[in-house]
């Protein structure tokens, strides 16, 4: 059964581009993470995920966004609401069970008119999406696929093109040993309406491997994008902390965000050393002899004497004793880490661990 919510700023306008953002996956790869938060709104440098594709999708002039939901749904809808807050419409479908990309899509059919934008829902990006728009109505294509070359392919699904851009092959996360190339479908599509007329209503169904491939079988015009821009994904603890880095870097910009009202943070600056390029939130309680380096910390956070962390993620509420060492780590909520605990390159701790004392992951 499909549930439908509909919001709208103004009913008597309607944008013939609508945007489609794929947010009701689990996150199973994003766990421990994403096991009480839905992976679409995981915090990356302290804001809710979805806002960085929506600032993108914006930024292409399409202002009505529709949401396909399935996993813990209320607590995204409990943010966005209709859109009027953040400069677009929302709209929101839901699944009683996961259909896939192409499903998902399926369920939004009565409430798209024309030309669709289809983001998965854990792409972070800064690729100009009205550059591919335009890229798809100049090759009069049926579908085109935003791709991206990437030193390591394999565990991405390849996309094939000509010198024209128009696919000739995909292949479908290939093992190391079979991998034929370095361009990657990058989770980002432009497609016409009539690609949902190859959707079939019944069963999961993905874009990937399902409807692409027949839909090229049966000489549809289907394009390859290549954006040399910004591109990663955040399906994983460690994708997470890449994306991380490259907003700390720069490389990616914060999006527009409200403001919260947070108490200010409290340190020394005379006695604390937190580098320029780490992101702490409000309210956050920082003893003498901390250093703070390349790191994001959420708010409520509280890190005591000696303290290093280096290169990690800390969400919101965490309490870090004495002489802890956290590196290349991600730290889950109100987790309590014990003193002159070692956390190595790679650890990652879900919302309320607690670590004793002296302990070495």
């Amino acid at each position: 059964m499909w549930y439908h919510f509909r919001f709208s700023l103004d009913p008597g306008e309607e944008n013939l581009i609508k945007a489609f953002i794929l947010a009701g996956g689990k996150g199973a790869h994003l766990r421990p993470l994403a096991l009480h938060i839905p992976k679409p709104i995981v915090p990356l440098a302290n804001i809710p995920f979805l806002f960085f594709q929506i600032e993108q999708i914006k930024k292409a002039g399409i202002t009505e966004i529709i949401l396909g939901l399935s996993y813990q749904p209320r607590k995204i809808t409990d943010i966005f609401g209709d859109g009027i807050n953040y400069g677009v419409t929302m709209r929101y479908t839901y699944e009683d069970f996961p259909r896939g990309t192409a499903g998902a899509l399926k369920a939004a059919e009565n409430l798209i008119d024309d030309m669709t934008l289809v983001l998965n829902g854990d792409v972070l990006t800064d690729t100009d999406l009205r550059e591919v728009i335009q890229f798809h109505q100049g090759q009069k294509a049926d579908a085109t696929i935003v791709t991206k070359r990437v030193m390591n392919p394999s565990g991405y699904g390849l996309v094939e093109a000509g010198p024209d851009g128009r696919v000739v092959r995909f292949v479908e996360k290939p093992p190391e040993d079979e991998v034929t190339g370095d361009t990657i479908n990058a989770g980002i599509y432009v497609l016409e309406r009539s690609v949902l007329d190859c959707v079939s209503r019944e069963g999961p169904q993905s874009f990937e491997r399902e409807v692409f491939p027949s839909m090229l079988a049966a000489g549809a015009r289907i394009y390859s994008y290549t954006t040399r821009s910004y591109w990663q994904d955040i399906g994983s603890p460690q994708k997470y902390l890449e994306a991380t880095f490259g907003i700390i870097s720069g490389r990616m910009k914060l999006p527009s965000y409200p403001l919260k009202s947070c108490p200010p943070n409290r340190w020394e600056k005379r006695q604390v050393q937190i580098d320029a390029f780490s992101i702490l939130d409000g309210g956050c309680i920082i003893k003498p002899g901390v250093v703070i380096e390349n790191s994001v910390l959420g708010e409520n956070c509280r890190i005591e004497e000696g303290v290093l962390i280096k290169d990690s993620v800390i969400w919101s509420g965490t309490r870090i004793r004495q002489n802890a060492r956290i590196e290349q780590s991600i730290i889950g909520r109100q987790c309590h880490i014990g003193e002159g605990v070692r956390l190595r390159a790679g650890s990652v701790l879900g919302d309320k661990t607690s670590v004793t004392d002296y302990s070495v992951l």
